[in-house]
């Protein structure tokens, strides 16, 4: 080898260092800067899930609940059919929200789902489960299933469909039918005690304004107190 080729080469040897750096660098930011919108797209999109049960002559007919995965906020109807449209605000736990999505995701997101036994049983109201992300819709309806995360899912909902409807005739009674009261109590313990309510503590507030108001019976206090102490602490 030549005394010249010795000179140049670590010359040369350092010239394609630094041009391989600077394609490294160059092809990183361009993958950096394809991923980063598709990143947040993804991140602005709320999913949330869409539970609806239709059952005419029954009482009530309609109940409509929406989760988000992102978001404590969620909303509830329950209604007869011939009662005014509209939904209230209501919140459900991260923790609670996980399992739920988590169901979901085992169903596919309810995409080609066919959830029906498809056997000649009563008819137990249609239920429908909705799933939506973005421009992403999805949605299944049966009468009854066998699907077991499918079960499950359909328990909570309408385990969170009864929380709510005590939260709201125990809020009614408080303003209108006082008397009624430990009658509304005993229906709202006996939920409980059977575990239908996914999230009882949402009730403690109520349970402790009923137990601390002076115009309620002494009953129908004594039991919000006791009621809402087995809440706080669970055997």
């Amino acid at each position: 080898m030549s005394r010249r080729s010795l000179r140049t080469q670590p010359g040369s040897f350092a010239i394609f260092l630094l041009a391989s750096f600077l394609l490294f660098a160059s092809s990183s930011d361009l993958a950096h800067a394809s991923q980063t919108p598709q990143r947040s797209v993804v991140a602005g999109d709320d999913a949330r899930i869409t539970f609806r049960r239709l059952f005419k002559l029954s009482t009530p007919e309609l109940i409509e609940i929406v989760v988000r995965e992102n978001s404590d906020a969620a909303t509830y109807e329950i209604r007869q059919l011939d009662d005014d449209p509209g939904s209230l605000p209501f919140t459900v736990s991260a923790a609670l929200r996980a399992k739920m999505f988590a169901l979901a995701g085992q169903l596919n997101h309810f995409e080609a789902q066919d959830l029906d036994v498809h056997r000649r049983i009563a008819s137990l109201g249609e239920k429908t489960f909705r799933w939506q992300r973005g421009p992403e819709i999805h949605e299944t309806k049966f009468n009854y299933t066998l699907n077991l995360a499918a079960t499950q899912l359909l328990q909570i909902f309408e385990g969170l469909a009864r929380q709510q409807e005590h939260f709201d005739i125990l809020s009614r009674r408080i303003k209108y039918d006082r008397l009624g009261m430990n009658d509304a109590l005993i229906e709202c313990d006996a939920d409980y005690t059977r575990g239908l309510l996914p999230e009882p503590q949402t009730l403690l507030p109520l349970m402790d304004q009923i137990a601390g108001d002076a115009h309620l019976v002494d009953i129908a206090r004594q039991r919000a107190r006791n009621l809402a102490d087995r809440i706080r602490h669970p055997k």
